[in-house]
């Protein structure tokens, strides 16, 4: 069974930074798009960024020039680096990929278990 497993979440200060990993558990041929969202208490599940096979990505504005998406395509892995961090980026961080193919089949999404990123003031 596919999984997304997420790591690198945790407490920060504002100002500090904290790099997010999301591995594919199981034996993947590819995956197309990858990305993280996020959702803090009381609000909706929001886009932070995503990042196309290719490399192309794509930022929320609240994000942008502070956090930096990146991925290793041989290693089925996404990263999300992120700087300056504030305590409005406080939420539970979600990995997300889409058009997986393993071995066999093919898997339209998948979802990681989410990780916590706690930035105080």
């Amino acid at each position: 069974q596919v999984q997304l497993v997420e790591s690198g979440g945790g407490l920060v200060q504002a100002g500090g930074s904290l790099r997010l990993s999301c591995v594919a558990s199981s034996i993947i041929i590819s995956i197309s798009d990858m990305g993280w969202y996020r959702q803090a208490p009381g609000k909706q599940r929001e886009l932070v960024a995503t990042i196309t096979r290719g490399g192309w990505s794509n930022y929320s504005d609240s994000v942008k020039d502070r956090f930096t998406i990146s991925r290793d395509n041989d290693k089925k892995t996404v990263y999300l680096q992120m700087n300056n961090l504030k305590p409005e980026d406080t939420a539970v961080y979600y990995c997300n990929a889409r058009d997986i193919k393993p071995i066999v089949g093919k898997i339209s999404e998948l979802w990681g278990q989410g990780t916590q990123v706690t930035v105080s003031s």
